[in-house]
């Protein structure tokens, strides 16, 4: 059988955006979706049946973790990433090389995808207290790193990377690449750029190498764009990759937030029509509307259940903090609007004793209401694609969610 199908059923005017239907072994993608972050094999403080009630329709977990903790063999023998989880709907792994620039490069420095980003967003792949400097090194076969664990060497090579993900059994895999910081010059961008493109055919060729010795199911690979912030180099890396037989791609790296939206744009406008692109690692309201409308069909991201275990909620009138005094004799819901068990069930004044309370509770409550939050504003965004509304709904929302900024 095939590792995925893919089919665009409504275009939006023009744009580059699309609805569509990703078909995996383990169930249907409707796109545009987002993609829930499960790094270790889990969505941190929820249970699977609490993350499909959602309504997430695919989880993507960590290779770089799961190969050091609990081990590839181990989730090959458990029966593979579903099985071991317990999440029977699709899955993804990333291909490890965004937490090699995390221990590399931008290690210490509060780098993240996003030039001018508050927060560094990382997936959670470095635990707090590490704080050994620099971690990765990079070569043109691959990275030696220690693991933030015990400090332990390891190597990650194209070809390992792939033989690892094929042992996890995700439904979509990722190609090795490295991710450079957006403070990178031209001359690096454009070295690291050119070894991804090597990297990424070596990956396809582990790839097809390793079908159908010890898989579980098919899986889907797919490739990862590069270039920085650079209109020529994405262009030309969307242009090289395009010309592999990728089952799907990734549009990866670092961006300028100012202009991240126009690159999405410069890449999908090259990218072939009858498969999917998945935008890595970014998922703030805004972003999600310029992605879709600029051609992504996936896009994944730590921050709504991060941002929830430290108390900042999603509202239709943007974020707030529940540790804000005002919300401890707050009897009304997170959001009125929000459908979601949290919602509801309790008032922003329980929410906000939990928290500072710090009972476990806290952090299921408001990671159940911040994925919700984000995974309805996608559905609303699909239908919205569906009857030619996308605009309309783009303007009210983000009126709303960013008057007060």
């Amino acid at each position: 059988m095939k590792s995925t199908n893919f089919s665009v059923t409504k275009e939006l005017s023009g744009k580059l955006g699309r609805m569509g239907v990703l078909e995996t072994p383990h169930g249907m993608i409707n796109t545009p979706a987002f993609v829930t972050v499960g790094t270790k094999a889990t969505v941190k403080s929820l249970t699977p049946e609490q993350v499909a009630s959602l309504g997430a329709q695919v989880v993507l977990a960590n290779t770089y973790h799961l190969y050091l903790e609990p081990g590839e063999k181990i989730l090959h023998d458990a029966g593979g990433l579903h099985k071991f989880m317990q999440w029977h709907g699709p899955t993804m792994t990333d291909s490890g090389g965004f937490q090699i620039f995390s221990l590399g490069a931008a290690f210490g420095k509060k780098t993240g995808k996003l030039a001018d980003t508050e927060q560094l967003i990382t997936g959670d792949e470095i635990e707090e207290g590490d704080t050994a400097g620099n971690l990765a090194k990079i070569d043109e076969d691959g990275v030696t790193f220690k693991s933030y664990k015990n400090g332990s060497k390891h190597r990650f090579t194209p070809e390992r990377s792939i033989e690892i993900q094929h042992h996890i059994g995700a439904d979509i895999i990722f190609a090795f690449d490295e991710c450079t910081s957006p403070a990178a010059p031209y001359e690096y961008q454009k070295e690291a750029m050119d070894r991804t493109h090597r990297w990424a055919r070596r990956s396809l060729e582990a790839h097809k190498r390793f079908s159908g010795k010890q898989n579980l199911h098919a899986q889907a690979l797919f490739g990862i764009i590069q270039g920085g912030r650079h209109r020529d180099l994405r262009e030309e890396s969307a242009q090289v990759l395009a010309e592999m037989d990728f089952d799907g791609y990734g549009i990866g790296g670092s961006f300028d937030k100012k202009d991240m939206h126009t690159a999405v744009g410069w890449v999908n406008a090259i990218l072939p029509k009858d498969k999917p692109r998945h935008l890595l690692g970014i998922g703030e309201p805004l972003d999600l509307f310029s992605a879709v409308e600029n051609g992504c069909d996936l896009f994944d991201c730590v921050a709504p259940t991060r941002m929830g275990r430290n108390g900042s909620l999603y509202t239709t009138d943007g974020r707030i903090n529940i540790f804000n005094t005002r919300f401890m004799n707050d009897f009304a819901p997170i959001d009125a609007g929000c459908d979601c068990y949290t919602c509801k069930s309790f008032t922003r004044a329980y929410i906000a004793h939990l928290f500072r309370s710090q009972e476990m509770l806290a952090a299921t409550l408001a990671s159940i209401h911040n994925l919700r939050f984000i995974i309805s504003l996608v559905e609303k965004m699909r239908a919205a694609i569906l009857d030619d509304s996308f605009e309309s709904l783009k303007t009210s929302f983000t009126a709303r969610y960013y008057k007060r900024i």
